[in-house]
């Protein structure tokens, strides 16, 4: 059974950082482009940033100077670091794998960013 499990959401206030994981199971993590996605409320689901199992990293936001992944291969995980969070932040995050014609999503985890 396939799953992905996020974790380091909660609430931070504007300008501070959190750190989100991703832990897998059920597949074989190091041949899958992993990946982190966000969705606010009234929102499309949109890419931050994925990263390919060699570890190549693209960014597909207008913030990414602000947002760093990485992934451990041993361990199953995929991390994304964000910094200097702005309200507009606020959205559930979710954890992807694809390779081919699979695409497995995590549950998400809240991220809200409020004073």
């Amino acid at each position: 059974q396939v799953q992905l499990v996020e974790s380091g959401g909660g609430l931070a206030q504007p300008g501070e950082s959190l750190r989100l994981s991703c832990v897998a199971s059920g597949i074989t993590f190091s041949i899958y482009i992993m990946g982190w996605y966000r969705q606010a409320p009234g929102k499309q689901r949109e890419l931050i940033a994925s990263i390919t199992p060699g570890g190549s990293a693209n960014y597909n936001h207008s913030d990414k100077g602000r947002f760093t992944i990485s992934r451990d291969n041993a361990k199953n995980t995929v991390n994304l670091e964000m910094s200097s969070l702005k309200s507009e932040d606020t959205a559930v995050y979710y954890c992807n794998a694809n390779a081919l014609h699979l695409d497995y999503w995590g549950q998400g985890t809240q991220v809200t960013v409020s004073s």
